[in-house]
């Protein structure tokens, strides 16, 4: 299949709507099909204006009178299967020069009358050349808060050219955050959506499911619209213009998730060391707000140098990693910069469409990770513990059964590597301990065995709790944060050495008249212990952030 793009944007490849194009095109290769494709920027060809001649009517058939680049066009478009027009919206039609090649395609039609069945105006032109089977895909993008409602006269000129309804549109607003590299995360999961729609393109048309999801904003209005006014970086009242610091904490503001209030007003307090300069964004019901004076108490307060934060906002460098080098520091509240991306729009999947499936930046579509549950591992574990020191057999028997029943209790959870091993040697234990393996052995060996199992986990990839904690951290994007990594494999060595001592007062406890009450005994320390995971996971990171 030969396929021709023709780039319609002034700005050439530094087009947004370039970036869309990009994409689409990429999935139609990923479609196994042999392609050919040939790119056409407008900008750098030379194409005149009409000059209302007719010469290509009349004088010289289907031959313009001007010499310039449009020769080359007309050949291109005459080979092309499918063509992909790309163009922003310039004043609700397309840029000029691009028009100008628009018009040129007079040679294209014969000069005769015509009817076109009534479905687009009372008159057409028949085509020069055999243009059956040939395709159309219309690309662009805007600066409004969506392309509902201003397209209006770019389906008007393609009814006309390709007939209604015989050309495929993918027209997307809120273009110009396809330039800003602080949004990168939403606009390349809307990119995927549009590799998705490049392949699906390619096998029949595309999905009623890839097509609600490109029809969804890429955030709400009253973000975007607040964002673009703060782009300008001109202040309302005086007109003048202000620092790029500024612009960027305002940009950072606007991107406020007022729906992710906690309930009470935050004050982040952004204090640029390179710049010695100092703003405030304050977190309110209603939206958020910029200081630049008449400063509130701060909640956080973040002491970085503009450039690594906004290598951060970009993506360039991961904001975990420069924490732990202490390249920034926070004082006050850290929990406002654990719950980053959902405060803040331009880090996460805020405004995504709610779908089952989702593409990931590199448009695979793939269904989200289940969460993991610590009960699938510790539950059988527990029951073994209490149960075999109340009753032998009674008791292994329950351990048996919790193997078995517990995860069909939690079928909706995802399996860890833990969880398996956990229900493996469960079983072995409990099958030990009904055969006649004396319980004031084996229970403290099941304890000393799951001890190792946490303590040899620290040393592992990812240590276990991990496996599990993440859930509360966006789930398996935690895996790659150096400081939730690093909390973990403390907390999982600090449960692995409870665990490594457990052994020993469990094996001399058994062995009196309180036996049976080991299981009880035994959960004060763990109980102390949740206690102190739950106060190290906030005390721990707060303080590396504090530098």
């Amino acid at each position: 299949m030969k396929i021709l793009v023709i780039n319609g944007s002034p700005r050439g490849k530094q087009s947004n709507t370039w970036q869309l194009s990009m994409s689409f095109l990429a999935g139609m290769r990923e479609s196994g099909e042999t392609i050919e494709t040939h790119e056409l920027s407008v900008n750098r060809l030379d194409i005149h204006p009409c000059l209302g001649c007719f010469s290509c009517w009349s004088k010289t058939p289907g031959q313009c009178c001007i010499a310039d680049d449009m020769g080359q066009v007309i050949e291109r478009l005459l080979w092309a299967d499918v063509t992909i027009w790309s163009f922003p919206l310039y004043y609700f039609s397309v840029p000029g020069p691009l028009k100008n090649l628009i018009d040129r395609q007079l040679p294209m039609v014969l000069p005769f009358m015509t009817e076109d069945g009534g479905e687009t105006g009372s008159g057409s032109h028949p085509a020069r050349y055999d243009m059956s089977g040939k395709r159309t895909v219309v690309i662009s993008t805007c600066g409004f808060h969506t392309a509902e409602g201003n397209y209006d006269g770019v389906c008007s000129l393609f009814d006309h050219i390709c007939g209604k309804g015989n050309y495929t549109t993918l027209f997307c607003g809120q273009g110009e955050l396809f330039r800003m590299s602080d949004v990168k995360q939403r606009t390349d999961e809307y990119l995927g959506y549009v590799r998705q729609a490049g392949r699906e393109y390619m096998s029949g048309g595309i999905t009623g499911e890839t097509s609600a999801a490109l029809s969804q904003s890429l955030f709400p209005r009253k973000v975007f619209e607040t964002w673009a006014d703060a782009s300008w970086g001109v202040d309302k009242d005086s007109g003048e213009r202000e620092s790029d610091t500024l612009i960027f904490t305002r940009q950072m503001a606007a991107l406020y998730r007022q729906e992710s209030w906690p309930g009470h007003d935050l004050v982040l307090e952004m204090a640029y060391t390179d710049v010695n300069e100092r703003y405030q964004i304050v977190l309110e019901k209603t939206g958020s707000r910029t200081l630049t004076d008449d400063f509130l108490p701060a909640t956080t307060t973040i002491k970085t140098p503009v450039t690594v934060w906004r290598a951060i906002a970009a993506g360039e460098i991961n904001g975990s990693e420069a924490l732990m080098q202490h390249q920034y520091r926070v004082d006050g509240d850290f929990d406002l910069l654990l719950n980053w991306d959902n405060y803040f729009a331009g880090t996460g999947n805020t405004a995504a469409p709610k779908e089952e499936k989702t593409p990931d930046p590199s448009g695979e579509l793939h269904v989200p990770s289940k969460a993991t549950s610590l009960n699938i591992l510790l539950i059988p574990w527990i029951v073994f513990w209490a149960g075999a020191s109340i009753h032998s057999f009674w008791g292994s028997l329950a351990s048996l059964a919790a193997c078995v029943l517990v995860p069909l209790v939690f079928y909706r959870n995802r399996k860890t590597f833990y969880d398996v091993l956990s229900a493996g040697l469960v079983t072995c234990f409990s099958v030990a301990a009904l055969l006649g393996a004396s319980i004031r052995w084996i229970v403290p060996l099941a304890y000393l065995t799951f001890g190792i199992m946490w303590t040899v986990s620290c040393f592992c990839k990812i240590p276990l709790t991990a496996h599990y904690s993440m859930n509360d951290y966006d789930g398996e994007s935690a895996l790659s944060n150096p400081l939730f990594m690093k909390t973990n494999r403390i907390l999982t060595l600090a449960w692995g050495i409870l665990y490594l001592l457990t052994p020993i007062w469990t094996y001399f406890i058994l062995g009196t008249g309180i036996g049976g009450w080991i299981g009880a005994i035994n959960s004060i320390l763990p109980l102390l212990m949740g206690a102190f995971t739950a106060w190290f996971q906030k005390w721990y990171p707060a303080r590396v952030a504090r530098g």
